[in-house]
């Protein structure tokens, strides 16, 4: 079995000086994007696509990638840009960094999403768990989203419900099917997962352009 990882995705790591995204024509971008491969720039797994478009994103709170994905790239906004009207956004949590406090944070998240409120909590739990290390145990999971505005009775209430252990549940189950190996990983319309090393940039700036190039192509297909 393939180690479960925190994938790099700093631009450095993928960087091609031939055909640099961002200098392109508009008919080179065409080009380009009808160059989309199976097997380069996303893989298409054995699974049924999902009735409306959704872009899937698997994280960790302990992978330095996901913090960079999310707080220096700000993918998700690039992704919910190339949605159409119907379309989804979805954020999952992963277990496989973190021991047990990694699975206490993928019941967490299942808490935020319950409660409405991921973008209140996530850099709480992103920086006590990355940068000030003063998350520790599931205490320290629970102060974050005070300190986010939850009350106590809310988190308490939320974490021992049936909607949080069944969204927690549905968190591993999606990561197992999709045979996920690192994060932060993307999947588009419930069937094709964006190969993040066959993405060609030479810039940071580049390399988020072509990223939502590739969501945006994959979320037409079916």
């Amino acid at each position: 079995m393939k180690k479960m990882v925190c994938a790099a995705i700093a631009a450095g790591a993928f960087l091609v000086l031939a055909n640099p995204i961002v200098t392109a024509s508009a008919a080179e971008t065409s080009a380009v994007v009808a160059n989309y491969k199976d097997g380069k720039q996303y893989t298409t797994l054995s699974r049924e696509a999902t009735e409306e478009p959704q872009v899937m994103e698997f994280f960790s709170f302990f992978c330095p990638h996901c913090y960079d994905f999310e707080n220096v790239y700000h993918m998700t906004d690039v992704f919910k840009k190339q949605l159409p009207e119907n379309g989804k956004m979805v954020k999952y949590h992963v277990d496989f960094m973190g021991g047990e406090l990694g699975s206490q944070l993928t019941q967490a998240w299942a808490v935020a999403i319950t409660l409405g409120v991921q973008q209140k909590v996530a850099p709480l739990l992103f920086e006590g768990i990355q940068k000030t290390r003063t998350i520790q145990n599931l205490e320290g999971i629970r102060q974050a989203f005070i300190q986010a505005g939850v009350t106590a009775e809310e988190f308490d209430s939320a974490w021992n419900s049936f909607i949080v252990k069944s969204l927690t549940a549905q968190q591993r189950k999606l990561a197992a099917d999709v045979e996920l190996r690192s994060v932060p990983s993307v999947v588009v319309n419930g069937k094709y997962m964006v190969k993040t090393e066959g993405l060609e940039a030479d810039s940071i700036e580049s390399f988020i352009k072509e990223y939502g190039q590739v969501v945006k192509f994959l979320l037409g297909k079916k």
